[in-house]
């Protein structure tokens, strides 16, 4: 199946076009602007950007929303992860932010979750969805240089010990909530 990617972070959509290789994935097309994610949920942020792109280009669009949940901190940073601390945070802005407000919780309290939705929409309306949710910790300090976002700081409960940055991209897709989500969704469009 042809699709278009609707994500507009490099990093993101090379894990979902890593995720995805049964299927010819095109870039987001050109010219087409930041796409405000103004819905309350995961999966309102993920349909708005899929269906956005697929009117945009016409052709089936494959979007994401990913949320970190940190129990201690009463779910956030959800919905808001990507701009937790600011509509134009970095990466790093967000993980200063999630670690300084976690200073003083105890290793025990640390539980957080990561939940993905995946979905696919095409031209018409139809639409194929799927969810992925991962387990965890937070760790004190980051660890390890692979993957983005908080990837540094999460150590899953399905792992060895290691945070995903520690992982190469094989271990981590085998374990992890967009991993899980997108060979859902993989199934359901075959």
């Amino acid at each position: 199946m042809r699709l278009v990617m609707a994500s507009a972070n490099p990093n993101k959509a090379a894990e979902i076009a890593e995720l995805l290789t049964d299927h010819d994935i095109e870039p987001r097309p050109p010219g087409l602007g930041d796409i405000l994610e103004s819905e309350e949920t995961l999966e309102g942020n993920a349909r708005l950007k899929a269906v956005t792109v697929c009117n945009n280009a016409n052709v089936a669009a494959v979007a994401d929303d990913t949320g970190l949940e940190v129990d201690a901190l009463g779910g956030l940073p959800g919905v808001r992860s990507a701009r937790y601390a600011g509509e134009d945070a970095t990466d790093a802005a967000n993980l200063s932010k999630l670690l300084q407000q976690m200073e003083h919780v105890e290793e025990v309290a640390r539980t957080a979750r990561f939940r993905t939705v995946a979905i696919v929409v095409l031209p018409g309306g139809s639409e194929f969805l799927s969810h992925g949710v991962v387990e965890g910790s937070i760790c004190t300090t980051p660890r390890g240089e692979g993957g983005f976002g908080y990837d540094s700081v999460f150590v899953p409960h399905d792992g060895d010990g290691r945070t995903f940055a520690q992982m190469d991209a094989d271990e981590k897709h085998a374990i992890s909530h967009r991993g899980r989500a997108f060979r859902s969704l993989a199934e359901q469009l075959r």
